[in-house]
């Protein structure tokens, strides 16, 4: 009877042991699943606020052509279009400091600028002068300017709505849908073009690097410095996008 009552003592503490087994091991799945829950959410939120897609971490790679540009204004041996990204790249370099002026002469100094800066410089480094035909094309056609009340040459050819005109009356106007990995949109998203935007209006440059969903980053000054960022489907989804354009060698007699 004695052993009899100790096996069943034994038995009896053998499963309070493995009851307690059991709710712990019921805590830690619970703390488990809590965790992954929660890792899963904070996933979620910074792919909402990164890249404005919950899912993004999750979805596959794509690859965009390049299309080639065979013009080379300045016959530097780098098409337009490189040469338009190139000189965007290089206000990056200059560490450019956000400055909105009123200059003698038009050019803010070197190291000084605003989003329309980026522009000029731009087509500068392929070789074409921005603010020339912008002078010309406001002498000789003023009311396609809805901005200008008195032309003013050291200035006009740095507002965002007058190089919005010229960029729309000259340039090679394109889409400005912008569809994440819908390939036949997004080629037409190429390194070297511009985008416009409205309420506020700003001007980028199309960078040549791209999300993993296809869709391209820009190069702007906004703020403080010149950045490239990711920040074109935002815009898009915003509607605030206006205009797109790809650099046309145009000059205005």
């Amino acid at each position: 009877m004695h052993i009899q009552g100790m096996m069943e003592e034994s038995y009896v503490i053998k499963c309070i042991n493995k009851i307690k087994e059991d709710k712990m091991m019921g805590k830690k799945l619970k703390l488990i699943i809590f965790l992954v829950l929660i890792l899963t959410i904070s996933l979620g939120v910074f792919n909402v606020i990164k890249h404005n897609d919950v899912f993004y971490t999750f979805r596959p790679s794509i690859k965009v052509e390049t299309l080639v540009c065979t013009n080379d204004l300045d016959s530097d041996g780098i098409n337009d279009q490189k040469d338009i990204l190139e000189g965007a790249r290089e206000e990056i370099k200059n560490h450019t400091r956000y400055k909105s002026e009123y200059y003698s002469g038009g050019y803010p100094p070197e190291g000084e600028g605003v989003c329309t800066d980026v522009i000029w410089r731009a087509f500068q480094n392929a070789g074409y002068s921005l603010k020339n035909n912008m002078d010309k094309d406001i002498i000789l056609n003023v009311n396609d300017y809805p901005r200008i009340d008195k032309i003013d040459s050291n200035i006009d050819f740095r507002r965002v709505r007058n190089q919005l005109v010229f960029l729309k009356k000259y340039m090679t106007n394109l889409t400005t849908d912008i569809v994440p990995y819908d390939i036949d949109i997004l080629k037409e998203w190429q390194g070297g073009d511009i985008v416009v935007l409205a309420h506020p209006y700003h001007i980028a440059i199309i960078s040549d690097k791209r999300r993993k969903d296809g869709i391209p980053y820009i190069i702007h000054n906004s703020y403080d410095f010149p950045r490239e960022e990711d920040k074109l489907i935002i815009w898009s989804r915003k509607d605030m996008i206006i205009g797109h354009f790809r650099f046309k060698n145009v000059e205005i007699k």
